[in-house]
């Protein structure tokens, strides 16, 4: 069977997997989404040994795959040729209990004969050492335990255990539930325990879905988006990461194979601006309590563009042997280098969210006075930083310019400070870093704006374009209607649109020249249509997006132009970003369902 991205995640905001269509787990990675994967079946091959979990229906014929409504929660529906059926129901236990939240590290799945007599075969094969073998087990009466890279999980259930590690076919004549988890005792009865737990995940997932703000159209795509995106938070320290995998390349054979098991704060910056528009507060709340650990750490230097989801600096990026790769395409990489990069934006980046603290009423902890005083010294590094060359939001490993979308980002941060100082009555800040805001501005349209054309330029100096230069209408740098913007949009329309897709650049880069459109551009680029009154050619481009994404609802990073195939990392949180502001800004308002 040759990996594919039409996977559907299962979570807690504490562990996640990625199940294929056919109810196998493929992907999963312990004690954290950044540790070694327990089932590493995505990036081994066609036909791996192990890191799989799957439970095979003897003469399957066809398989039905869905998520109960508004949950994470997984049913998969397998038919034999004779009829036989059985349903397979997989999540991770999450729901309140005894005044705080249960996320265990833990997979419960139920299995259920829905018709005839069926035989299945379950075939549970974690793996340890970044997939290079096999978990070894002991056993017990009514449980097995596999001995994890860095931790070992406890498998419960009330299957015969010989079924299970004999891996042999016997028929479904109950139901059966499998908890696999924490090496800890069960201590109820497993049916009913698991059962239960069942019940109380999907009471919180669909109650969580009631509290958002939806729009009146696309709604199955936002709920599922959203849910999606708090499945990327690690609720322990507010981290969100930018996808579930590592290394699954931009495009066949590129080397550009990246691991994004991490939290990055620009893509955090997005998605939890993309969460606020839905209200969902508890995302952002949590994230705000990370960005401010970070920014007490840095004291007023350096931030890294990306950390760990436990906010450690040490992600050095290596690459390992031990698997094949997706598809068999190397390099697998673990850590990600761009913590030694250089990316000025993310200074703006750290602001912008954490202002939402002088001004927001929501807030458990509203930001205090305390906090603007920290968030000036970020501030203050913006403004040193505003035209000093970096590697720019995507990241080149040997190209440094003064980017332009970095500059607006150092401007964004100078801006929202005057603001907010002014809110909270600190008026000599406010004009402090107005005047700052006005210098970053004057610099940026002398040096980044070409005359001749109208437009700006993606670095100080140059004439190259990127796809982040519409950002300067959404950070509120220029208004949509000015006309060099207007300029600028129309040459990324000219010269990065791609049929309906939107390129982030088409220059060479470190790799050679992008073969497949980048996502989230092609959302920006569908913002930027509707800002520019062109709501019908938008609405068409936003339509071709959806019908993209996988059977799950979702998308990773890039897209290929021949046969529209999904690559890069999955599920990728700037795609489902990109869904959620393009629903918002494209649906029918409330007043129209009258």
């Amino acid at each position: 069977m040759t990996p594919n991205l039409d996977l559907a995640p299962i979570g807690n905001c504490s562990i996640s997997a990625l199940i294929d269509r056919n109810g196998r787990y493929v992907w999963a990675c312990a004690p954290r989404v950044d540790g070694d994967p327990v089932f590493s079946a995505l990036m081994d091959g066609s036909d791996p040994d192990h890191g799989f979990w799957d439970i095979a229906l003897e003469g399957q014929a066809t398989v039905e795959q869905a998520y109960i409504r508004n949950t994470p929660v997984l049913r998969t529906v397998m038919t034999a040729a004779d009829g036989a059926s059985v349903e397979v129901i997989d999540f991770a236990p999450r729901h309140p209990k005894h005044s705080r939240t249960y996320r265990p590290l833990a997979f419960g799945r139920i299995v259920r004969p829905l018709a005839g007599s069926p035989r299945i075969r379950v075939r549970l094969r974690p793996s340890a050492a970044w997939g290079a073998r096999r978990a070894e087990t002991t056993d017990g009466s009514n449980h097995i335990r596999y001995l994890c890279m860095d931790v070992t999980f406890r498998l419960t259930t009330d299957c015969p255990v010989s079924h299970v590690l004999k891996e042999r076919t016997f028929r479904l004549e109950r139901q059966l539930v499998f908890f696999f988890g924490p090496d800890e005792g069960y201590d109820q009865d497993v049916g009913p325990g698991v059962a239960a737990v069942l019940d109380r995940t999907v009471a919180y997932w669909q109650d969580w879905v009631r509290t958002l703000y939806l729009p009146l159209d696309y709604q199955e795509a936002v709920i599922r988006a959203a849910i999606t995106l708090k499945l990327c938070a690690y609720e322990e320290t507010g981290a969100i990461v930018a996808a579930m995998t590592t290394s699954v390349p931009e495009f066949p054979e590129s080397g550009r194979n990246w691991d994004y098991r991490y939290c990055w704060i620009r893509d955090a910056y997005y998605v939890v601006r993309a969460l606020n528009r839905l209200g969902a507060v508890d995302l952002l709340e949590n994230y705000l309590g990370y960005l401010r650990n970070l920014v007490d750490a840095s004291a007023g230097g350096h931030v890294q563009p990306v950390y760990g989801v436990g906010l450690e600096e040490d992600i050095d990026e290596r690459t390992t042997e031990t698997v094949a790769g997706y598809r068999g395409m190397k390099p697998v990489r673990i850590g990600n280098q761009a913590r030694e990069h250089l990316q000025h934006d993310v200074y703006g980046q750290i602001v912008l969210p954490l202002v939402q603290a002088f001004y927001d009423q929501r807030l458990l902890r509203p930001g205090t006075i305390e906090d603007f005083h920290a968030l000036e010294r970020v501030g203050d590094r913006a403004f040193a930083m505003h035209d000093q060359v970096d590697a720019g939001l995507w990241e080149f490993r040997t190209i440094a310019r003064v980017h332009t979308y970095s500059s607006v980002m150092c401007w964004a941060a100078c801006d929202r400070l005057a603001k907010a100082a002014d809110h909270i009555g600190l008026s000599d800040r406010a004009a402090f870093w107005t005047e700052r805001a006005t210098i970053i501005r004057e610099r940026i349209e002398r040096e980044a704006f070409l005359p001749d054309e109208g437009r700006f330029a993606a670095s100080f100096g140059n004439r190259e374009l990127d796809a982040s230069l519409l950002q300067m209408t959404d950070l509120g740098f220029l208004d949509a209607r000015d006309p060099r913007q207007v300029a600028t949009f129309d040459a990324i329309e000219r010269d990065l649109k791609k049929g309906p897709y939107l390129f982030r650049y088409v220059e060479p880069d470190d790799f050679g020249e992008p073969e497949t459109a980048f996502n989230f551009c092609t959302f920006w680029f569908i913002e930027a249509l509707h800002q520019n009154g062109r709501d019908a050619e938008a609405r068409e481009i936003f339509e071709e997006m959806l019908s993209r994404r996988t059977h799950a609802g979702l998308l990773s990073e890039d897209l290929s132009l021949g046969d529209k195939e999904l690559w890069g990392n999955y599920p990728q949180t700037y795609s489902l970003v990109g869904i959620i502001n393009c629903a918002v800004l494209l649906s029918r308002s409330w007043t129209d369902a009258r």
